[in-house]
């Protein structure tokens, strides 16, 4: 049997999602789609506004065969890093191809630009740095960067995000020496950075958790599956998991933690602690916080993501253990008949343990303690009676299994 690989957020899962699990079918004339999922936090630094057992659903009954966890030690990062956990799952998985979204549509412009970056990385990097001491911030930086290489310009422009991530997909890709082969499929209809649903079925996800924020419908830019679980998921725990739900718990954090204990989470740099806690004691809301703290080095996505290590405790010597270790395990999150049967014929050659069970986690040192801790961190945001419930719950959670094929 054929796998072909997606690395996917479903945050949530709409039209569009739909459409790529579809071409990434027919392109790579695959039996089997797996999707590598990030689980509860995300990679710009931001909770899932659902779980991820509601989001593999969704997924399963749209088009994919196999959703396996993108561990958070991977999932909340940069694109570099992001990318890498994804190839060495699904390389793992054996998988024949990798296909991403982007606005180029093609594969051939990835390949060069991933050519010409291995060419003059030692001068991109020394670029970089020079804008970073000059007080820029990481994406404005590389992008100065880039542009000051001599044929930079005949080549795909980084300035858009899927198309970073096909770019690092594709480097993974060849860094680690894997046998897939990347594929991309083009985005349609929808900018990734649009804030507000326009006329269409397809809508960004952007746009669409700013809807459902304000309480407004997004039925024609989702499948029908897909509203049916929010409006269960709303009704079973009262809530969309946004940022603002988290404010007290981080709040707690800096007023009960010394600048030297929090100089050691992960992503806190620079001094940025003292700036931390000076403008988490004069706001009142997650954004008003987020925009004391901005400033012109320091993007939102950086910010938002130390705020989820923050919230969730998770120290740089931790992220370091991992990163330099091999891949331990891989947590299946869900699967339906074809999935099931590619998965047993597959499963023998697995080159590492496949996790079914949460308190497996247990057994694989410092990457299990911190998925555990991380996947209770996201249930904070619940009423205090609904906690450990769902804690409970976790615990006893198996693969979600559906017998039809959904596409």
């Amino acid at each position: 049997m054929k796998a072909v690989g997606v690395v996917v957020e479903y945050n949530p899962f709409h039209n569009g999602h739909k459409h790529h699990l579809q071409m990434a079918r027919t392109q790579a004339q695959a039996d089997v789609v797996i999707a590598v999922m990030s689980g509860s936090f995300l990679q710009r630094g931001e909770p899932a506004i659902l779980s991820r057992w509601a989001r593999t659903e969704m997924a399963l009954s749209s088009g994919a065969d196999i959703v396996v966890e993108l561990p958070y030690a991977y999932s909340v990062q940069t694109a570099e890093r992001f990318a890498e956990g994804a190839v060495h799952i699904l390389s793992a998985l054996g998988c024949t191809s990798l296909n991403f979204g982007s606005e180029a549509g093609e594969i051939t412009p990835f390949i060069s630009l991933v050519t010409f970056m291995s060419k003059h990385k030692q001068r991109y990097n020394e670029h970089v740095q020079h804008f970073l001491k000059q007080g820029s911030s990481y994406p404005n930086a590389s992008a100065s960067a880039f542009a000051l290489l001599e044929g930079s310009e005949q080549l795909l422009p980084l300035s858009k995000p899927n198309n970073i991530l096909g770019f690092h997909y594709v480097q993974a890709i060849r860094k680690l020496h894997s046998a897939m082969k990347p594929e991309t499929t083009l985005r349609i209809q929808s900018d990734y950075h649009e804030t507000t649903i326009k006329k269409g079925p397809i809508a960004s996800a952007t746009s669409i958790r700013n809807a459902l924020n304000n309480g407004k419908p997004i039925d024609n830019v989702v499948p029908q599956k897909t509203a049916e679980r929010i409006d269960h998921y709303q009704d079973e725990h009262g809530l969309l998991h946004f940022w603002e739900r988290y404010f007290p718990y981080l709040h707690y954090q800096i007023t009960t933690r010394s600048p030297e204990e929090i100089r050691q989470f992960a992503e806190c740099e620079e001094g940025i602690e003292y700036r931390l806690i000076e403008t988490g004691l004069k706001a009142s809301t997650f954004e008003e916080w987020l925009s004391l703290l901005k400033t012109k080095r320091y993007t939102r996505t950086r910010l938002q993501r130390l705020f989820v290590h923050l919230l969730t405790s998770t120290r740089k010597e931790e992220l370091e253990s991992i990163h330099t270790s091999s891949l331990q395990y891989i947590r299946l999150l869900g699967m339906n008949d074809q999935g099931r049967n590619y998965l047993k014929h597959y499963k023998k050659h697995l080159p590492v343990p496949l996790l079914t069970k949460h308190a497996e986690l247990k057994r694989f040192g410092t990457a299990g303690q911190l998925d555990l801790r991380t996947a209770h961190c996201y249930w904070l945001c619940l009423p205090s009676e609904n906690i450990s419930k769902q804690l409970t719950a976790e615990y006893k959670q198996t693969p979600i299994y559906t017998k039809k094929h959904g596409i």
